[in-house]
């Protein structure tokens, strides 16, 4: 049972399931009719949910066999779908499920004490984990196919104006050489890089307060020589 353990831990949406789980895991082999009921509402209950997220209207009378098929049509899966064909397969099982449940169920009808001592007799163990396991995989399947189908449906977030991340590289080539000139190049095996190169790659503020300085500082002696020529 790992794996719907698992898909309930990934969408945690779905993580109330796990009351139905672990009931099924702890009577499966001394109270099976316990699992077996568990194992419908499980089933009951994505079908449901699904069918209510979709806006897909159910039969308050609805059976599980009804539940799971407009499941499956919610979820988008048209009449010839091989899925689709699967799934009216996989909502037989659920039916049968519910109806072997009710065979064996203590609780269903009154029975004589010989059949309730017996009960859990009628199923044997490998066909009551095949029962199972098979619940388990429409579960996983059904939990998996709503949540990527809400994944690609979700919109995608609006485009954020880009941000000015400071002056580029390129366009400053003056303040590129002379940081050069004063710090030339860092070897580092069969790779060399030039001190501009290395200042923008490890720290662009920095490498921007700089560049503002030495533009700044061409800018007052351009005008000092402006003023000296006067």
């Amino acid at each position: 049972m790992q794996k719907i353990r698992d898909t309930l831990v990934q969408y945690s949406r779905w993580d109330t399931l796990g009351d139905y789980v672990d009931r099924m895991e702890a009577h499966l082999e001394a109270d099976f009719s316990t699992a077996l009921e568990n194992a419908k509402a499980l089933l009951e209950s994505i079908g449901k949910e699904i069918c209510s997220a979709k806006a897909v209207a159910l039969e308050p009378s609805s059976p599980i066999q009804g539940v799971l098929k407009k499941a499956f049509a919610a979820l988008g899966y048209p009449g010839d779908d091989m899925v689709r064909q699967v799934s009216t397969a996989l909502a037989t099982i659920g039916q049968n499920v519910g109806e072997l449940r009710n065979q064996i169920s203590p609780t269903s009808h009154g029975k004589p004490l010989d059949e309730l001592r017996d009960r859990n007799n009628k199923v044997d163990l490998l066909t009551r984990e095949f029962l199972i396991d098979s619940t388990l995989v429409v579960a996983v399947f059904l939990i998996r196919a709503f949540e990527e189908r809400q994944a690609v449906a979700m919109p995608l977030p609006a485009t954020q104006p880009l941000v000015d991340d400071g002056p580029s590289y390129d366009d400053n080539e003056d303040f590129n050489n002379f940081w050069d000139e004063s710090f030339g190049e860092f070897g580092m095996g069969d790779y060399n890089f030039t001190a501009s190169e290395v200042l923008f790659a490890l720290d662009s503020q920095a490498y921007a307060v700089e560049c503002k300085a030495f533009k700044e500082l061409g800018d007052e002696s351009a005008g000092e020589a402006m003023g000296d020529t006067a």
